[in-house]
């Protein structure tokens, strides 16, 4: 099978040759990636239009273009920076976890009418050409995915803090309905130009889930973002009925997974599996959405042996596995610490183990 084949009949919960496989990086640990497979470069591809090198030479199934508030992240190098958003962000280095940003400065917290405020231009054409790219030159290859995280909620508070935001759903509601559609915006652009250009999947995401619950309740998730979700997902879905809808939030999101079902959700990442049982959302729902991750990155990866990785790999493919439906991934970003063995544990046996028809080991 090619990489493509293989990904699209899995979401169509039928076994390829072996389950897919993918995973993504912060930028020190994709650099140490890169060095290690004889790649030696500063240039990294985290949350970038055109993808790098490193999905392809660790044999992903797929080739991610992001576009959008994620690609402020590690925007650039200087202490400090402005993203085209107005966010304000600040490199932070920490001693056995290595450097990110974190947001400093949140440009709408004072803000009225949210008409006061201009969107960044989402039709600008050059927002697409790493998109483009990626479709003309590895399309048949691969599966090709338009990254479109950090899609609604978190945009959000990300401009206007997450404290006004909470403040606004639950006593500035008419405020907060007008500033949702006025952010909806950017992600109906860029969402109908990904399906446009012939993209396999859209990944949006909002973070609604804590370790042990939500971060709102889910009224207000029916109230806020579920409906604006219904929207985004039926028109992309007519504009190509073949084009599928992966959507990402961490943490403990029980509750919200039959909303997400309902308003035509195809695949759900990245099943925290400290927070949510990945053998029990396959039971429940396996036979309507394909789940991607459920490897454990809190523990597992960054601090246990390359034996327990082996372990936890072959737990999620005989436990979420069976009948397709399933892209095996670290349950987020790998991070600097965890140790490259551990990296290569979790490739080696995804591949060794996880070939159909699956076997107990």
């Amino acid at each position: 099978m090619t990489h493509k084949e293989r990904l699209l009949t899995a979401i169509n919960h039928e076994e390829p040759d072996r389950v897919p496989i993918c995973a993504w990086y912060t930028p020190e640990a994709e650099r140490t990636m890169l060095r290690h497979l004889g790649v030696e470069s500063d240039r990294t591809e985290t949350y970038k239009a055109a993808g790098g090198p490193l999905p392809i030479l660790m044999d992903h199934d797929f080739l991610i273009s992001w576009v959008g508030p994620c690609t402020g992240f590690y925007a650039n190098q200087a202490e400090e920076y402005t993203d085209e958003w107005g966010i304000g962000w600040k490199w932070f280095k920490f001693a056995d976890s290595g450097s990110y940003t974190e947001m400093v400065k949140h440009p709408l917290a004072d803000i009225v009418d949210p008409a006061d405020f201009t969107m960044p231009d989402f039709t600008r054409e050059d927002r697409y050409t790493g998109a483009c790219r990626l479709v003309q030159e590895y399309g048949k290859e691969y599966g090709i995915m338009g990254g479109c995280a950090c899609t609604l909620l978190e945009l959000a508070w990300y401009l206007r803090g997450m404290e006004k935001v909470m403040e606004d759903m639950a006593n500035n509601k008419d405020f907060m309905h007008a500033y949702l559609d006025k952010l909806l915006t950017w992600i109906d652009e860029a969402g109908s130009r990904m399906v446009g250009l012939g993209v396999d999947i859209i990944w949006i995401g909002d973070d609604f889930g804590m370790q042990d619950g939500m971060i709102i309740s889910p009224a207000l998730f029916r109230e806020f973002f579920k409906p604006r979700y219904a929207y985004l997902f039926s028109k992309w879905k007519t504009l190509n009925p073949n084009v599928k809808i992966a959507f990402h939030s961490d943490g403990n999101i029980y509750p919200i997974i039959p909303d997400l079902i309902e308003v035509g959700l195809d695949i759900l990442n990245p099943i925290q599996p400290k927070s949510m049982d990945p053998a029990k959302v396959k039971k429940l729902y396996g036979d309507k959405l394909t789940f991607w991750g459920t490897v454990d990155i809190q523990e597992v990866l960054p601090f246990g042996s390359v034996e327990d990785v082996v372990n936890e790999v072959k737990l999620r493919l005989q436990t979420v596995g069976k009948g397709g439906g399933f892209i095996i991934s670290p349950a987020h970003n790998i991070q600097s610490q965890v140790p490259l063995e551990n990296i290569l544990a979790f490739y080696d046996s995804a591949k060794k183990f996880g070939t159909y028809p699956l076997k107990g080991h």
